[in-house]
């Protein structure tokens, strides 16, 4: 019997409103499930502009409840309706004055399963992450889904090894890295960082990247969403560096064990070492 997970992710453009990237995202998520996707990953704050690239506090405006919130509520429905599993980044607030960058993840019968906050906050020009989010506070939840075990790492995250390692030692198949990331000095670390650790870690990595140049600033998102495999291999092709698009892609969960196998990093692993590297 195939042991095929057909996965999506969706590449967008700022519209200029949330209503509309909310339409839009919907529509991408109706669009993946025609061509069979079982699993959709939005990109990161999917709903808005990337705001932190000023430092304004109107933008907490975007917040909303998770999973009580409208957005998480309609993406139940969406999932259900259609469904697939759905990854949703959305800005987060637990309690007035206390904000997360999160991705909520849904389960393809609409349950709401959980949600990962980003633990690694950026604070560098054009990235003024930490004038909005908090650092998270979930640790790194792996989620029981319909298509198997997923993860999510969000964004800046990706440059951080020790997440990717907790979230395939808590038996993770595939990992989202929902992100908005621009030209210029980390462009050349997105066919590399994402690989690598795929690779390290022996799963699916699907990473997403929103594209263009949104009004708050000059940083132009260059897209290039793709599908990684345990070996390192790009699934497919990446998706447009300028234009949106919905990439949808058969991830073989063979090829898990087959590399697992093969490599056996993680019986090689030697955490007894390991303690100095966990201290402050």
């Amino acid at each position: 019997m195939s042991n095929i997970v057909r996965a999506g992710l969706v590449q967008q453009k700022w519209t200029g409103d949330k209503e509309s990237m909310i339409a839009n995202a919907v529509e991408a998520v109706r669009t993946a499930a025609s061509q069979g996707a079982q699993v959709v990953c939005l990109q990161e704050l999917f709903y808005g502009p990337y705001f932190c690239q000023v430092q304004d506090a109107d933008y907490y405006s975007y917040t909303e409840g998770i999973p009580d919130g409208p957005t998480t509520e309609l993406m139940c429905q969406v999932a259900e309706q259609n469904g697939v599993v759905l990854v949703v980044p959305m800005y987060e607030q637990e309690q007035p004055g206390v904000y997360f960058n999160t991705a909520a993840v849904i389960d393809a019968d609409g349950t709401y399963l959980g949600k990962h906050r980003k633990n690694h906050i950026p604070q560098v020009k054009g990235f003024w992450e930490k004038f909005y989010f908090r650092p998270g506070n979930l640790g790194y939840p792996v989620f029981d889904t319909a298509v198997g075990k997923v993860g999510v790492y969000i964004c800046y995250e990706r440059h951080f090894p020790e997440g990717w390692r907790a979230l395939g030692l808590g038996g993770a198949r595939i990992v989202f890295n929902p992100s908005a990331t621009s030209r210029g000095l980390s462009e050349y670390l997105w066919r590399l960082e994402q690989p690598a650790a795929a690779v390290a870690n022996e799963y699916y990595v699907g990473t997403i990247n929103r594209v263009g140049v949104e009004p708050l600033g000059d940083n132009e998102f260059y897209g290039q969403s793709y599908f990684v495999d345990p070996r390192g291999q790009l699934v497919g092709e990446a998706a447009s560096d300028t234009e949106e698009e919905v990439v949808v892609r058969d991830l073989d969960m063979d090829k898990l064990a087959e590399v697992r196998d093969l490599w056996a990093f993680y019986r090689d692993r030697r955490p007894d070492s390991y303690e100095s590297l966990v201290k402050p």
